[in-house]
């Protein structure tokens, strides 16, 4: 009995051997290794890895604590691969097994992303818990060509009178905003991002270099205002590795990509600021011992730029044009970039700003003699310009602000000519005196943007010489006090601006009829006091 258990079991194994045999498969799997040379200043250069591409993402596992780091490689050297490490390199050491990943740098992408804030690589900082992505977008991807582009023609409202009326932006353009530090270059990004509530625009903010307290309170702003709803904060922090600073904007357009390219949407971009990404840049450029440019720079810095701004675009809204791309999935889509770049001593010649200048569609310059002088946003209309937003510009606006830019010229022309002149012509007082109220009524407090029919139908007021007898220092109060007025009693002109986008000649003959009602009353309630403390 015992014997034929014996025999029964082993003919059961022969079985299970046999079974294994014919159902077996050879899987052989070829890795590429390499390992480090030496690990310095963020840098890790490594050999045995001679099929690794530009921009791969190498794994590097540390011997002492097993854990996985990533590096992307950027110099091809003849003997050896130069590669910045993403994480924390204190763990790493010379001999450490490289690995290849086979992909280029990327991101992970999604409608979840919204109202987060994350790291460039797609983590999350803002303690809400992890994150569930839609897929990944390659971090420095090529701009679409020209063949799926259309003209900017469709406007991006920022809600800043001094901007919307004299250097408008439309969906799809590049616009500069530059200027020395603390002038309002943020203030003006963030309010136009907050003017996007309610509409079609996901926003993404990206902080580079800027210290954590700062973005906390921009986060903290836009949450108050409502606005974290349809938007992403990219930040890498001055205290974050340089590696971090230089993919930041990168990964903050792959993010916004996601939206244009898979579902047709409106994205605006923010780039705070790309002098503290080419900074990092040249950081990283100098330990890899790249050879150095004007004012130390790279080389290739001007590509640095240009290959991030050339992103920006505005879709063909045709289906089969679009579906030549490939990775294009809806027509229709836009990208508006609006890069900051921090001057020193308002030089704009300097190396950065003369770059950025020359590949942006125009520039929105802030100065420090504005600035401190009260006039804010401190925007010097004289010498910005916007290259294609003319274009986009709803024609209401155009209608009413077309000789403001140039009466703003002529005023600042007369005002330095004004202080060595005592006599005046009446022509000249009477100009003074318009471009005085001009300067009062393109003010405009942090936070608080407008809606387009306000700002016309206020710029309206002051082009048309309403407001010609209103005292100065009463403009701001008279404003506020007339919408205000707009807004209750004559509430179907801003509706019918807002809709039509035009000025008809009912809606004008309305809107001068309403601004004289409102003065009457404004001048009563002005005097009332007056009255009452002579009687």
């Amino acid at each position: 009995m015992a014997t034929s258990d014996a025999t029964l079991r082993a003919g059961e194994i022969k079985k299970a051997l046999l079974e294994q045999i014919d159902h077996y498969h050879e899987d052989l799997r070829m890795e590429e290794v390499g390992e480090v040379l030496e690990v310095r200043d963020g840098v890790a250069r490594i050999w045995g890895l001679s099929s690794a591409v530009a921009n791969e993402m190498l794994e590097i596992e540390s011997s002492e604590t097993g854990e996985l780091v990533t590096a992307l490689a950027l110099n091809l050297e003849e003997d050896n691969i130069g590669s910045v490490v993403m994480g924390d390199y204190l763990v790493l050491k010379e001999g450490d097994t490289v690995r290849r990943t086979g992909r280029v740098l990327e991101v992970p992408v999604g409608p979840a992303f919204l109202g987060r804030v994350v790291s460039p690589l797609g983590e999350p900082l803002d303690g809400k818990g992890s994150i569930k992505s839609s897929g990944t977008m390659i971090v420095d991807r090529k701009a679409p060509g020209i063949v799926y582009r259309q003209p900017v023609k469709e406007p991006l409202q920022t809600g800043l009178k001094a901007i919307d009326s004299m250097i408008p932006i439309g969906r799809g353009q590049r616009e500069l905003i530059i200027g020395d530090r603390r002038t309002g270059k943020t203030a003006i990004a963030i309010d136009t991002i907050i003017n996007q509530r309610g509409g079609d625009v996901v926003c993404v903010y990206v902080a580079v270099g800027q210290k954590a307290s700062t973005v906390a309170s921009v986060v903290a702003r836009l949450e108050e205002e409502g606005a974290m709803d349809y938007t992403i904060v990219v930040t890498a922090n001055a205290s974050d590795p340089a590696t971090l600073q230089y993919i930041a904007p990168y990964a903050g357009c792959a993010m916004a990509e996601y939206f244009m390219y898979k579902e047709g949407r409106h994205t605006l971009v923010i780039y705070d600021d790309l002098s503290k990404q080419a900074d990092a840049y040249r950081e990283i450029s100098l330990i890899l011992r790249r050879p150095p440019g004007r004012e130390a720079y790279p080389g290739d810095v001007f590509y640095l730029h240009s290959r991030l701004l050339e992103r920006a675009a505005k879709l063909s809204e045709d289906p089969d044009v679009i579906k030549a791309h490939g990775e294009i999935e809806k027509p229709g889509g836009s990208l508006t970039a609006l890069p900051i770049i921090q001057t020193q001593a308002g030089d704009v010649s300097a190396y950065i700003p003369t770059n950025v200048i020359s590949i942006t569609d125009g520039q929105i310059v802030l100065e420090n003699d504005l600035f401190y002088s009260g006039v804010r946003p401190a925007v010097n209309a004289g010498i910005s310009v916007s290259r294609v937003g003319g274009s986009a510009q709803i024609k209401a606006m155009k209608k009413v602000a077309g000789r403001l830019r140039l009466d703003l010229a002529q005023f600042r022309e007369l005002e330095a000519f004004a202080q060595f002149g005592s006599d005046l012509d009446a022509a000249t007082q009477r100009q003074l005196s318009r471009g005085e109220r001009t300067v009062e009524i393109l003010k405009q407090g942090q936070y608080a943007p407008l809606p387009v029919e306000d700002q016309v139908m206020v710029i309206f007021a002051v082009t048309q010489g309403f407001l010609d007898d209103v005292e100065v220092n009463r403009i701001q109060s008279w404003e506020s006090s007339f919408l205000e007025f707009m807004h209750t009693a004559h509430k179907g002109v801003g509706e019918a601006i807002r809709d039509e986008k035009v000025m008809s000649e009912e809606t004008e003959k309305e809107l001068r009829s309403a601004i004289e009602q409102h003065k009457r009353m404004f001048r009563t309630e002005s005097a009332g006091p007056a009255v009452a403390a002579g009687a």
